[in-house]
C-alpha cells in the first residue's frame, strides 16, 4: 500500500502546486516535485511486485491463482484506489514472465465461486463478504481465504484453467483449451528434466 502511505506527501505536493502562479519557475519546480512523488510510488510497487512474484515463482515448482479481471474490478469505486495500490496485474505479469524464466508452471483457473465452493465435498456454501469462516454440512470448517485457496489449487491440478499468457506469447491474451493445457504442460515438465539433472 504504498499510496497510502505516501498519500500525505503527495497531497501536500499537489496543494502547493495549485497554490503557484502558471507559467512561473515555482509552478514549474512544483510540478516536477509532485511527479518525483508519484514517480518514486510506482518504482515501490515495481520494486515489491518483482521482488514478490521472483519469491514465489522460484520456491514452488507450479503456482496456480485466479484469473480475475482487473478492468472490470477496478469500475467499482469503492475498491478501485485499493486494487490499483496492491498492483495485482502487474504481480501477474511478473510472476508469469519468471515462471517462463525459471521453467515453472503458473496455471490461471476460473475465478467464479471460488469463495463459495467447498474445498472437501464441492458443495456450494453461499456466504457474504463478512462471512470470514467456511462452514459445511460435510463437517469442514476453514478460514473463508484457506478453503479458497485448496478450491484454486485443485482447479489448477485438474488442468481447467490455462496457463499463463508468458507462456507462448508474451503479448497473448486469449484462453488455451483443457488439451492445450495439457501439451504446455508436458513441454514444460521435459525442459525441466533436461535442465536440472535432480529431476
Amino acid at each position: 500500500r504504498f499510496l497510502g502511505k505516501g498519500e500525505r506527501r503527495l497531497k501536500k505536493a499537489q496543494r502547493r502546486l495549485s497554490k503557484r502562479v502558471k507559467g512561473s519557475e515555482n509552478r514549474k519546480k512544483a510540478r516536477v516535485i509532485l511527479g518525483k512523488r508519484h514517480l518514486k510510488i510506482s518504482r515501490q510497487r515495481k520494486d515489491f511486485a518483482v521482488k514478490l512474484a521472483r519469491c514465489v515463482i522460484q520456491s514452488n515448482d507450479c503456482v496456480v491463482y485466479e484469473d480475475l479481471r482487473i478492468k472490470n474490478m477496478v469500475k467499482n469505486h469503492c475498491l478501485a484506489k485499493s486494487i490499483n495500490d496492491a498492483s495485482w496485474y502487474m504481480f501477474r505479469v511478473w510472476m508469469e514472465y519468471f515462471g517462463k524464466v525459471f521453467g515453472r508452471i503458473t496455471i490461471a483457473v476460473p475465478a467464479h465461486g471460488t469463495s463459495q465452493e467447498c474445498s472437501s465435498c464441492g458443495t456450494i456454501v453461499k456466504k457474504s463478504l463478512s462471512t470470514r469462516t467456511h462452514t459445511c454440512r460435510c463437517g469442514c470448517v476453514l478460514d473463508r481465504d484457506h478453503n479458497a485457496a485448496k478450491v484454486i489449487l485443485s482447479r489448477g491440478l485438474s488442468t481447467a484453467g490455462h496457463v499463463g499468457t508468458w507462456i507462448l506469447d508474451p503479448n497473448a491474451c486469449g484462453e488455451l483449451t483443457a488439451t492445450d493445457v495439457e501439451v504446455i504442460l508436458h513441454r514444460q515438465v521435459d525442459s525441466a528434466n533436461q535442465e536440472s539433472p535432480r529431476l
